[in-house]
């Protein structure tokens, strides 16, 4: 094992299970929706894209075809979507709702109606984390040389998937971007409502 590939394994399991351990140790001192956008985060995730980009379900190349053995190893194929789904839902989702409210003035809840600005924040960071993860962490398993499925949220697959920058070796595709693009608006929108309902 190379110490990218150790490397990989540690963000991907860090970010898989710390959020749902301070879900845990925390539940008595966040608001009671945040489990329940937790959990729809997560479902939107795995059945928007996580599943079909990880067994390549519609004209694309699975995992397993798309990383090292090593990897294939420590994050097997049918636990991979799952680690990833967590990931989207906690590091992401959730990071971005809690900086979201850091940003916020103190008597102010971000999460009461739409606003332009938390948005911002939160599109910022659910596109700059996916650009790290394109160009640093998963660069060589989506690269424009490897074909990824085609999938609810990212509906264009590799039909119409135009490089759109690149930065030495490394890619930016349309395809990996759309995802992201899209689920912004929503999970904001969904803390907004599960909010108010709570």
């Amino acid at each position: 094992m190379g110490l990218e590939e150790l490397r990989i394994i540690i963000i991907v399991y860090i970010s898989a299970f710390l959020p749902l351990i301070l879900l845990f140790a925390l539940r008595a001192k966040i608001p009671s929706w945040v489990p329940k956008f937790y959990l729809i985060t997560f479902l939107v995730c795995a059945f928007g894209w996580e599943i079909w980009f990880n067994y390549g379900l519609l004209n694309g190349d699975s995992v397993n075809e798309r990383r090292s053995s090593v990897l294939n190893e420590w994050l097997p194929q049918n636990i991979n979507w799952i680690l990833n789904s967590m990931a989207d839902a906690g590091t992401v989702s959730l990071g971005g709702l809690l900086l979201v409210k850091f940003l916020s003035k103190k008597d102010i809840d971000p999460f009461q109606s739409w606003k332009w600005v938390h948005f911002a924040v939160l599109f910022t960071w659910c596109i700059g984390q996916n650009l790290y993860v394109e160009m640093f962490l998963y660069h060589d398993q989506i690269a424009n040389d490897k074909s990824l499925s085609w999938a609810p949220l990212s509906p264009f697959g590799q039909n119409f998937n135009p490089l759109l920058f690149q930065y030495h070796d490394r890619t930016v595709m349309l395809q990996t971007q759309i995802p992201w693009i899209i689920l912004s608006p929503s999970i904001y929108l969904l803390a907004i409502k599960l909010s108010k309902n709570s």
